[in-house]
């Protein structure tokens, strides 16, 4: 194929071709982890990512995956080329990172990153990042909601080489192994890692054959530019200043009693935005602490909810992006903090980025969704004696908007999971699902109703089972927007087959024994606008959406 020489101009056609070639590797290569990984919240749950990056570690391309994985790529990738240069690596070579002190975000999620040759030159980078089923710590499943330093989380991973021109490093192989309670899943979903990476650069090999690799690398920093002046572009529509908002977790999982506070400033300029998150708590006890990777991966998300959809994700669009973090706080620990809870933090730093511009952006942001993503896990043996860890994770509902409802049960804010089905629920654990249902009410009130949570109901078959559970929402509520209502607190209970009930404050980790029950209630997103105006309420009603008595008390059904 002829392709322009080194001082002629790119043919535009050619380079949305080239680009939407490698959104598509990039989604063969996520497509990959989910179709190879061992453990369910990776084959179920979706919580695993991938990505092309440039050899400058900037973002090429990402799959259509986690926001907050595809983000703390980008840091721990940078990590891994400073630490091994791209000039002494070779083909084989793959590298691995988890350590939240060293670029990583949390223990559990593992990056694995691996070169892309062409000809004996290395021309791009090929990651994956995916939540473990278990990497140790005191806690099966490695969450656990009230540990006080990361070495409590378990096993951190340095950047290190995973493999050597193709050859395993043994010794790394045999500490994870050790260290983790279900080596062979984790082998497994590294594997699944490496076999994604491996995907991304056949791919782009094949691609670089096609268009030469001098070429396609020139199409590469096009591409980081054009999506780098399209959002400066969109940035400047927004109306210049400094925007304010302040919003509050539950607590650390150790006070459970004190609320933690997020404060967030905007300031949009010049094809700029700053996020300032001067005023936010200082580092917490508790494990909701959230290392800068974070912070930097709510507010690239905030960036493109904020600015146009259509622009192509990549690193450029967060080239006009700066942070105030301040040292010693929530959203920048010093270590040994413990930070195995972010992901419940990241979401509400990214709400409260977004909804600090409504008022300049009314026809953009919606009504604060329920901003968590309750994690529950129970662990133990089967009847056979192998160990088990099952994870879920279990969304709300997301805010209206000026002119929709929001939606039922989706994950928002930087996330992007889903919840286990019944099926292989009961076939990896000792558990019987019960019931699965949208929470009635839970929508904040509005013109526009804010999307409801859920319901789940778990019934335990089997003596000594761990149970973790972190939630957020149970003490605060998403708050509607314009007149619209705040959604419905979380609220989740265990039922002692003894018949005692225990109301969960939020965080727990406790045991469980045969006839035991947890019911879990998700909190709605806010609603939008006056709620008497509303026009559908009927029907909400009818199905099963909104309760006789909350029509009438709310929305002035007569």
């Amino acid at each position: 194929m002829n392709t322009p020489s080194r001082t002629e101009s790119i043919d535009p056609i050619t380079t949305e071709v080239i680009r939407n070639k490698l959104e598509g590797i990039a989604d063969e290569m996520e497509l990959t982890l989910l179709r190879s990984s061992f453990s369910p919240i990776v084959k179920e749950g979706l919580d695993t990512s991938a990505s092309l990056f440039t050899v400058n570690g900037e973002t090429l391309a990402q799959a259509c995956a986690i926001p907050v994985h595809l983000a703390t790529l980008i840091p721990a990738l940078r990590t891994m080329i400073e630490k091994y240069p791209i000039p002494g690596m070779r083909e084989g070579d793959a590298y691995i990172l988890n350590d939240p002190y060293c670029g990583g975000t949390h223990l559990p999620d593992i990056a694995v990153m691996t070169p892309v040759f062409h000809r004996g030159r290395v021309i791009a980078l090929s990651a994956t990042m995916t939540h473990h089923g278990d990497i140790g710590g005191y806690s099966p499943g490695s969450l656990p909601p009230n540990s006080t330093e990361i070495y409590q989380e378990g096993l951190r991973i340095p950047a290190l080489k995973f493999r050597n021109a193709g050859e395993y490093n043994e010794t790394l192989v045999a500490i994870l192994r050790q260290n983790s309670r279900l080596p062979d899943t984790l082998m497994g979903d590294l594997n699944a890692q490496l076999a994604a990476c491996t995907v991304g650069a056949r791919r782009l090999q094949e691609l670089a054959d096609q268009y030469g690799d001098e070429f396609l690398m020139r199409v590469f920093e096009d591409l980081l530019d054009r999506s780098e002046i399209m959002t400066r572009q969109a940035l400047r529509m927004i109306p210049s200043g400094t925007y304010r908002y302040v919003d509050y977790l539950d607590n650390d999982g150790i006070d459970l009693d004190k609320p933690v506070r997020i404060e967030v400033a905007v300031t949009v300029g010049e094809g700029a935005i700053e996020f300032d998150l001067t005023g936010t708590d200082s580092q917490l006890a508790g494990p909701l602490n959230c290392v800068p990777s974070g912070s930097q991966a709510a507010a690239y998300f905030a960036v493109r909810v904020l600015t146009d959809s259509t622009i192509p994700t990549n690193g450029g669009c967060f080239r006009p992006v700066t942070l105030k973090l301040p040292k010693g706080s929530l959203v920048n620990p010093e270590e040994p903090a413990p930070v195995n809870a972010r992901t419940s933090t990241i979401k509400r730093i990214a709400t409260s980025m977004v909804s600090a511009l409504a008022d300049a952006l009314p026809d953009r942001v919606a009504a604060p969704a329920a901003g968590t993503l309750l994690v529950v896990a129970f662990a133990g043996r089967r009847a056979n004696g192998e160990r088990f860890i099952v994870g879920e994770l279990i969304a709300g509902g997301s805010g209206a908007a000026r002119d929709r409802d929001g939606v039922d049960a989706v994950d928002t804010d930087a996330s992007n999971c889903m919840n286990l089905p019944a099926e292989a629920l009961e076939m990896d654990a000792p558990l019987r699902l019960h019931r699965v249902a949208l929470r009635r009410d839970s929508g904040g009130a509005g013109q526009y109703r804010g999307g409801l949570g859920v319901v789940r109901e778990y019934e335990v078959l089997a003596d000594g089972i761990s149970f973790t559970h972190r939630g957020e929402r149970h003490f605060s509520e998403a708050p509607g927007l314009n007149g619209g209502r705040a959604g419905v607190a979380a609220h989740s209970i265990i039922l002692r087959a003894d018949g005692r009930e225990e109301v969960i404050p939020s965080k727990a980790l406790t045991v469980l024994d045969k006839g035991d029950r947890v019911i879990v209630q998700t909190p709605g997103g806010g609603g939008y606008g006056d709620p008497t105006l509303r026009r559908h309420i009927a029907v909400d009603v009818a199905n099963g959406k909104v309760s006789v008595q909350a029509a009438h008390e709310l929305y002035g059904l007569r």
